[in-house]
């Protein structure tokens, strides 16, 4: 063990709080076989030898944005080639398809859309609640809430634009937008986008109406090592804030997104390697000791890595996806799909237990495509020889 990581890896083992400097030092070690082995010890006390995955449907109902964000090769112009925006009853259709497919949840985002108005958006979670009443619809990042409200001329009432949407349909928030806190990166990236300020604002706010949300973390482009500490750190302040004050609802899970250059303006960078995408999530789970899940978005690490991530502080490896327009990490088309069968499979080949969940994280039972949320149930979720 790098000696460095001793005084680390007491704290881990007596299950106290790790400091900034703590993650400093996790974050330049070289050890990282010692940093996924703490990670891996606090994931088993967690969720013992249960691995997470859902059957969802991912949707992104527009690809022309008004931003021009240089990491970003999802985005489109009105007008320009492969531009694209789903009609309302387009997005019904979907979503009663994957309904009858047996999925438990939507996960709808997309580019901020210049001339929608908020009528389409509140259309179409009522749409799709129509369509498919029992399925949860998790839809909108925080930079296209503070966009909605500003085409609705109600920039200061993201309250009530949340509250409106929630009315409608809404019941949970992604994490996507966030990127990295940092006003540098921002200005160099991602110019135009919402700061860390707004972003946090926006969920403490869907938290305070009992919406539970996510967070993210686009890392392996221009930012630095303390950057990511940064976002790391008033990510786990806000979570603090949500438990402290006994708020309706919080983050649930942390997912590290690694950047991949695709056909964006940062092309010429490489992205994040291997190692480095397991020592993020790693120190992910060390640092954010208040959230109770930790993503392995296997979309953008892919299943092979997704697996080996299980043991470096993984619970949940997302769901069968079908369609994912943002990223297509081998450069592949549009359609990306994991079955089940291969879900589960990846998760007992990695050594952990299938456990489908839904948007909320309870236990599903299923016979087909029929299904129920089984009562919140945690001694069933969590292995008996799972260490304490």
């Amino acid at each position: 063990m790098d000696q460095a990581l001793a005084p680390i890896a007491r704290k881990v083992e007596a299950g106290q709080r790790l400091s900034a400097e703590d993650g400093r030092v996790l974050l330049h070690a070289r050890d990282i076989w010692t940093i996924g082995e703490l990670a891996n010890l606090v994931r088993r006390r967690r969720h013992g030898d249960a691995a997470y995955y859902n059957i969802n449907r991912h949707l992104n109902y527009t690809n022309v944005c008004a931003l021009s964000c240089k990491f970003c090769g999802f985005y489109r112009k009105q007008g320009q080639d492969g531009a694209y925006e789903y009609a309302v009853e387009q997005i019904a259709q979907e979503a009663r398809k994957a309904s009858s497919g047996g999925a438990t949840e939507i996960h709808i985002v997309g580019g901020l859309h210049p001339y929608l108005p908020f009528s389409y958006y509140t259309d179409m979670l009522r749409a799709i609640r129509a369509a498919a009443p029992k399925m949860h619809i998790k839809a909108f990042t925080a930079v296209e809430i503070v966009h909605l409200a500003r085409i609705d001329k109600r920039p200061r009432e993201i309250g009530q634009v949340l509250a409106d949407l929630k009315e409608a349909g809404l019941g949970s928030l992604p994490g996507g937008g966030a990127e990295v806190f940092d006003d540098r990166v921002h200005d160099q990236a991602f110019k135009g986008k919402i700061r860390s300020g707004q972003w946090l604002q926006v969920h403490r706010t869907a938290h305070e109406l009992g919406l539970m949300s996510n967070a993210t973390m686009l890392y392996g482009h221009v930012e630095s090592l303390e950057d990511r500490l940064h976002h790391f750190m008033l990510l786990r302040d806000e979570q603090d804030y949500a438990l402290e004050h006994q708020l309706p609802a919080r983050f649930q899970a942390i997912i590290p997104l690694p950047f991949l250059p695709d056909g964006s303006d940062l092309k010429h960078l490489p992205g994040p390697s291997g190692l480095e995408n397991l020592r993020l999530l790693a120190v992910a789970r060390l640092l954010l000791d208040n959230f109770d899940h930790v993503k392995a978005f296997w979309i953008m690490q892919t299943l092979p890595l997704a697996q080996v991530m299980l043991d470096y502080g993984a619970d949940d490896i997302d769901g069968t996806v079908v369609w994912y327009d943002i990223t297509k990490v081998t450069g592949g088309t549009t359609h990306q799909q994991v079955d089940v069968p291969s879900l589960r499979r990846a998760i007992v080949e990695a050594g952990y237990r299938p456990v489908e969940r839904d948007t909320l994280y309870r236990r599903i039972e299923r016979h087909g495509a029929d299904w129920r949320v089984l009562e919140d149930e945690p001694e069933l979720l969590i292995s008996s020889d799972a260490k304490p």
